[in-house]
């Protein structure tokens, strides 16, 4: 099971392994308060994709097409998550306040859809 968290909100029992899949470390966050398994830096959206979708809503589709063909393009990066969602929990963070619109959701829905266990 992959689930979603942002790095503000405090560990939880059931979040399992713990990654951060954000390109820049979160602000205000010190290195060793995350709990963090791992920080998976490659499986975020390029800097010129993050900075070109600025959080803008009207952007938000154009954003997801670009972001999938990045994880389309670099399965090194995001194979180790399907892999870690294959043994347990998995808990993807993210920094972003838009709790509808960002990254981690984008990741998690390609992920589940290239995990051939699952149905859709």
């Amino acid at each position: 099971m992959i689930e979603i968290k942002r790095t503000y909100e405090p560990p939880g029992a059931r979040d399992g392994r713990r990654i951060l899949v954000e390109r820049l470390w979160p602000r205000g966050i010190k290195k060793d308060a995350l709990d963090a398994d791992e920080w998976l830096k490659d499986v975020a959206p390029s800097t010129e994709l993050r900075k070109w979708f600025g959080h803008r809503v009207d952007r938000w589709p154009e954003f997801q097409r670009r972001y999938r063909a990045e994880l389309d393009a670099n399965p090194d990066a995001w194979r180790p998550l399907l892999a870690a969602s294959r043994r347990g929990r998995l808990t993807l963070l993210y920094s972003a306040r838009d709790e509808e619109h960002n990254s981690a959701l984008v990741l998690r829905a390609y992920l589940e859809a290239h995990d051939g266990r699952r149905s859709h």
